[in-house]
């Protein structure tokens, strides 16, 4: 294996969301894929706070000029993250997830989607399942559905949309890496949503369109009319909503296989049966991402299982399930933006920034 992309792996198992090393090295194969030698070993330099070129090119030994070039197709190929600030472009290294899959949108091919469907898992094994601060968190389908409690802003899937000024729309990359390997599922499409820096990314590199707040609300409540799980970024300023399914969501599928999903997600709410109301249709039960409910006599909720995202609740005949708020100190509260959440994460594999 060539020392650049042995080089590039240990970068981006530096970087909080993690690269862990295979026994078989399908890792290597997925950087060989992405990244030409030399853009492995450009990409190796970089560090998660961006950073003007000259700064950049004063460590690597390469010239600006040059380099601003060899920096700008790496940003458009979706192997590293570009913002502009001043006018002027600053570069920062992107993690595997959430970042350079993602960039990925509209160049996946078969070979390439089999190695990351094969590597994801262990990604999740490793890092995500260990690692106290997730990536995302859940939060309820709509306010609505819990009209007697006063939640916090973060956890207001609306509240969060209306305070975007920049907002872009993209495909799901789950869904569609899963229809190039003929499991194609039945949810929508073009529903995940990044804001501010992040949108401005996405709609530069041509992954997804840019659209207004009430644009964004109208595909927010085609999620929830679908049955998808709203999964935000975790922070109280989140820069994206993503709305996951449990079949091709690679955070949900593979939380999906533990024993107890719930411990394994960042999450204020847990869905409960009014037994009274109840008439054992087995529609909360159908909508269900965890198999968290079952049907007998009246439907049952299990604890271990339920992520609270709410989505059992809408198709209820009865209203007999409804989401309840956990104890005051089982509540989490989300860091306060992505650097802090980033810092966490990081924090909590032993690494620094």
């Amino acid at each position: 294996m060539n020392n650049a992309y042995k080089e590039l792996a240990k970068h981006l198992n530096n970087l909080p969301g993690g690269f862990p090393e295979t026994e078989n090295g399908v890792e290597y194969r997925i950087l060989q894929r992405l990244f030409t030698q030399e853009e492995a070993e450009l990409a190796i330099h970089l560090k998660m706070l961006p950073e003007e070129v000259e700064s950049i090119a004063a460590r690597v030994g390469i010239d600006e000029i040059e380099l601003s070039s060899k920096l700008a197709v790496m940003a458009r190929k979706g192997l590293i993250f570009r913002r502009s600030k001043n006018g002027n472009d600053l570069y920062s290294a992107a993690m595997f997830v959430v970042g350079i899959w993602e960039y990925h949108l509209n160049d996946l091919d078969e070979d390439l989607v089999k190695d990351v469907n094969e590597y994801l898992p262990h990604i999740a094994e490793k890092v995500w399942m260990k690692n106290e601060t997730k990536h995302l968190r859940v939060v309820p389908i709509s306010k609505e559905i819990i009209p007697e409690m006063a939640i916090s802003s973060y956890e207001d899937a609306e509240a969060i949309i209306k305070k975007q000024s920049k907002i872009v729309v993209q495909e799901c990359i789950c869904r569609k890496e899963h229809e190039f390997i003929g499991e194609k599922c039945d949810y929508p499409g073009e529903v995940c949503l990044s804001f501010g820096t992040g949108a401005y990314y996405y709609e530069k590199n041509n992954l997804g369109r840019s659209i207004t707040v009430e644009e964004a609300l109208d595909i927010l409540d085609k999620g929830r009319k679908a049955g998808l799980v709203l999964q935000p970024g975790n922070a109280q300023k989140p820069t994206n909503i993503c709305m996951c399914c449990g079949c091709c969501c690679q955070i949900l599928k593979n939380v999906k296989k533990m024993e107890k999903p719930a411990m394994h997600i960042h999450s204020n709410f847990f869905a409960q049966v009014i037994e009274d109301e109840c008439v054992a249709c087995g529609n909360c039960a159908d909508r269900c991402h965890m198999d968290a409910i079952s049907i007998e006599d009246v439907a049952w909720v299990n604890p271990d299982r339920c992520i609270g995202c709410g989505v059992c609740i809408t198709d209820c005949p009865t209203q007999a399930i409804i989401l309840k708020q956990k104890e005051a100190s089982d509540v989490y509260v989300p860091p306060k933006n992505t650097v802090e959440t980033y810092m966490k994460m990081a924090h909590d594999r032993g690494l620094s920034l």
